[in-house]
């Protein structure tokens, strides 16, 4: 009975299961999304940037609604780049920039359009867990975890396993491609130290592989709101190693609305050299779909026209920065001594680290079914299925109250837990 028509009634990517997320029976710190009290703003701006545009469109052509450039329109990219040029304190040219419908959109276009099909993907030993199962889709890829450290990749293991398994593409630019998150990185909350930047830029040249840089999470910093976050690679690829001659990018900062505005919008952005803005320029799916998402583009361009997204980004900056906070305390005060955990600067993400002979994926079941709250246990990071002794949560989507009860519910759970396994 495999060919069955199945329906399971859903309103959003977190219905249908045992941890909707918007249900509350189970407190849910795994969603790594926007909570609704915040998507109301954005749902309020998002209304008055369309009702000026599609008054506007009327009146002249109506060219939102027509297929897009394939990189996107002029005017969306150029609105992006001094939106990101202002957020970033750090110079985005438009020519640089390709429009996409999120972040994962834009990590199968790399992949699908600028890599060899027998390449070679490189991945933090723990990384974002949905970007696996993406990459794992490329199977005639190989797949190859690099160690991470306290302040980026251990960068002479990475040197090593390239120079194992390099060797010449056929047909596209790279035989091969790192895929990381060096700004608030998912799921440990760190960022790449300057020194791991400068190592991996010499690197990429070297060997003349791609990074490809997770970047959504870049303007969500909640150290002093009026100061810069922290550099992005692709910086240190155009300007603070010099555009020597010879120079061909080898880094794309893969960027995305969903967390700073909304995921329903499917919108966001690559920032590429020139060769690969070329190579997405001829892209077959993006020349026959035109621009990714163009409607929704021409809408965010007006947002940022009118200030709108701006100030929807302060908002969640101040409301996650609150959140972690409360987090933070939380388990400060009632994490068992045994563990650690991080103490992120921006992001979504905290990492939580317990005695190696925890097992979190046990943990994390017994905690949902005795204190009904549930994370992400650690092996769901990994390729080859380690860290099962960390557990990740996520604080953007509860409110500070909530997850001050859900995280010492957890922490209940953990001492019960850590009672009954014993020490190692």
């Amino acid at each position: 009975m495999e060919n069955v028509r199945k329906e399971v009634p859903m309103n959003h990517l977190f219905d249908g299961s045992d941890l909707n997320v918007y249900d509350h029976k189970i407190a849910n710190l795994s969603a790594g999304a926007p909570g609704p009290d915040l998507l109301e703003e954005s749902a309020k701006y998002i209304c008055l940037a369309t009702e000026k545009r599609v008054k506007y469109e009327a009146e002249n052509k109506s060219f939102l609604f027509q297929y897009g450039p394939t990189i996107g329109t002029t005017e969306f990219r150029e609105n992006l780049a001094s939106f990101l040029t202002e957020g970033y304190r750090s110079e985005v040219n438009k020519s640089d920039l390709v429009q996409t419908s999120g972040a994962t959109s834009g990590l199968h276009l790399i992949l699908s359009t600028l890599v060899d099909l027998a390449g070679v993907i490189f991945v933090d030993e723990y990384t974002y867990m949905i970007a696996l199962e993406t990459i794992s889709q490329f199977n005639t890829m190989k797949i190859v975890p690099v160690p991470l450290e306290e302040d980026g990749p251990n960068v002479g293991t990475l040197k090593g396993l390239i120079e194992q398994h390099r060797y010449e593409a056929k047909g596209k630019l790279f035989w091969g491609v790192y895929y990381t998150m060096p700004t608030f990185h998912n799921p440990t909350g760190i960022v790449f130290s300057e020194d791991k930047c400068h190592q991996l830029i010499k690197l990429a040249r070297e060997s003349d592989i791609l990074i490809a840089c997770d970047d959504v999470y870049n303007l969500l910093h909640y150290g002093d709101p009026d100061g810069a976050p922290p550099k992005r690679l692709f910086a240190y690829d155009i300007a603070d190693l010099g555009v020597v001659e010879g120079w061909r990018g080898n880094v794309i900062s893969n960027g995305s609305f969903s967390k700073i505005l909304s995921p329903g919008i499917r919108l966001g952005w690559m920032e590429c050299p020139p060769r690969c803005v070329e190579a997405f320029r001829n892209s077959g799916v993006l020349k026959s779909g035109g621009a990714a998402n163009n409607y929704t583009g021409g809408i965010v361009s007006t947002l940022i026209q009118m200030g709108l997204a701006r100030r929807q980004v302060q908002l969640y900056s101040s409301n996650y920065s609150a959140r972690l906070q409360a987090m933070l305390e939380t388990l400060e005060t009632h994490l068992p001594k045994e563990c650690s955990f991080s103490r992120p600067q921006g992001g979504y993400f905290v990492w939580i680290r317990f005695p190696e002979h925890i097992d979190c994926v046990a943990l994390n079941q017994y905690s949902i079914e005795k204190h009904r709250v549930a994370g992400v246990p650690g092996p769901r990071f990994s390729y080859s299925g380690e860290a099962r002794n960390f557990i990740r949560f996520t604080f953007a989507f509860h409110a500070p109250d909530y997850l001050r009860r859900s995280v010492a519910s957890f922490c209940a759970a953990a001492r019960d837990f850590m009672a009954k396994t014993g020490p190692a």
